[in-house]
């Protein structure tokens, strides 16, 4: 496919008392009726304690995606050492909702937008002997907002994942949902019928209690999903319940993750086999190129989705044997977890741009939410590099004039397509840019397809060969 180059330019989570809210989420994915203020507080609520990704040793963070306008997805788990059980768990899920988008864009073939499959993950802690991970799933083909978010618990201790349910003592169950109904009541939205109807198969519960975690403070925010246990208009609902009410209601497992999201112990150990840490490259280039475009022939070619762990790596020492440059459009989720590795793009003399937090449709979202996925993935970029991008690319290649007001981030497309996302072949990779390069094309490529890195190689021989030099974007906008 061929288009033209552009270079110009979570859940709002409420203790047991006061008011209730409504408010937008700033990630583009939450629509939240917050239950509750927290008692003591000026703001109500208590932040959930951040968790740095990149301290987890051996982490890979499992990524797909297909830029198929007519089925366009991205998905995201993470696969920790140890926590083989739980990473399952999280693939089962990624795997069946995929299944059932995808047969949703089959049957709805020709009939328009049907939007798209997002789901991005989030730590909640990883310290200790305990894991815990939210997965966000917004569905274009779902009903209502197609908001879906899950929390995935590890137990290093006993070796096994765990449920959300298994956070509270099963003989404190009966106490934590009558704190949560006595929240629930009353509240816009809801009714007491509605309220008791979702509660009232007790075999469900682990069914409606799918997104458990606590806060800084260690309260434990509960969030309903739409429809779940009030009118489906009224999005979903959050109940905070303090820390002195929900702590004498834990499990051994559900005090454990309290205390070590509170107060972090620094390490994760669930007791895998050490893992090695994998090799980066440490190929050094200045960021000055004296490569003349309009001399000699040239072609940007660029590596969406990643950083991934180990393609990136294997890819910057294909790019360095040739001492070509490359465009990197990075994922923030994916920056935070291996920052070491975007340090090394960069310190190769590479170009990191921005290619959003969580790979969303940026034209479907507000203008706060578009400048918080790019904001949020700049600022991780510098952080690793010490300088900000200056570029970013849309996912899907989808941009509109609210994305282009909301940054000022020059947006970037691509005009030649290998479409590797959909040939998982090495060879096919490869002659879909030998056979079709022009001087000056923009390649779109992905570093998160170990077949895409492994056809590297053959392009950089045979295109270096026919004269061709490999230069960034910025570069190639500059000299041609």
């Amino acid at each position: 496919m061929r288009t033209h180059l552009v270079l110009p330019s979570l859940l709002l989570l409420g203790s047991l008392s006061l008011t209730a809210a409504c408010s937008s989420g700033s990630s583009g994915t939450s629509d939240a009726a917050t239950v509750g203020a927290r008692s003591g507080s000026s703001s109500g609520t208590v932040p959930v304690r951040a968790v740095d990704p990149s301290k987890i040793k051996g982490l890979r963070i499992v990524n797909d995606s297909s830029e198929d306008s007519s089925c366009p997805f991205a998905t995201s788990y993470p696969d920790v050492p140890g926590a083989e059980a739980m990473t399952a768990a999280m693939k089962k899920y990624v795997e069946q909702r995929l299944a059932t988008f995808r047969s949703s864009c089959d049957d709805s073939s020709g009939a328009g937008d049907i939007g798209e499959l997002n789901i991005s993950h989030q730590f909640l802690v990883a310290s200790g002997d305990v894991l815990g991970v939210r997965l966000t799933t917004q569905d274009g083909t779902a009903a209502g907002s197609g908001l879906d978010t899950r929390t995935y618990w590890y137990d290093g201790q006993s070796g096994a994942a765990r449920t959300t349910l298994a956070l509270v003592a099963d003989g404190s169950r009966d106490a934590l949902v009558a704190a949560l109904k006595k929240q629930l009541k009353g509240r816009d939205g809801t009714d007491a019928e509605t309220v008791d109807g979702a509660f009232a198969d007790r075999s469900n519960l682990g069914g409606l209690l799918i997104d458990m975690a606590f806060d800084a403070d260690g309260g434990l925010r509960v969030t309903f999903a739409r429809g779940t246990v009030g009118a489906a208009p009224a999005g979903s609902y959050v109940v905070i319940l303090s820390p002195a009410t929900v702590t004498p209601w834990l499990s051994a497992f559900g005090r454990r993750v309290q205390r070590q999201t509170v107060r972090p112990s620094g390490s994760l150990d669930l007791g895998a086999a050490a893992t090695p840490t994998p090799a980066v490259p440490t190929h050094t280039a200045s960021g000055d190129d004296d490569t003349d475009c309009k001399q000699v022939m040239c072609v940007a070619l660029t590596f969406d989705d990643g950083p991934a762990a180990p393609e990136t790596a294997t890819l910057l020492s294909y790019l360095a044997q040739y001492n070509a440059r490359a465009t990197f459009f990075t994922v923030g989720q994916n920056v935070a977890a291996h920052p070491d590795l975007v340090r090394a793009e960069a310190r190769a003399g590479n170009e990191v741009g921005n290619h959003s937090w969580s790979h969303p449709d940026l034209t479907k979202l507000t203008s706060e939410q578009i400048a918080y996925q790019l904001n949020r993935t700049s600022a991780a970029i510098k952080a690793a590099t010490g300088k900000a991008p200056t570029l970013f690319r849309p996912p899907y290649g989808a941009v509109n004039s609210t994305v282009r007001h909301a940054t000022r981030l020059s947006p970037v497309l691509w005009t030649l397509d290998t479409e590797d996302w959909k040939y998982p072949d090495a060879t096919k990779v490869a002659q879909s840019v030998i056979g079709k390069v022009k001087r000056n094309d923009v390649v779109l490529m992905h570093d998160i397809h170990p077949t895409s890195v492994a056809a590297v190689p053959e392009i950089l021989r045979t295109l270096t060969a026919r004269g061709y030099h490999f230069v960034t974007v910025s570069h190639l906008r500059a000299t041609m």
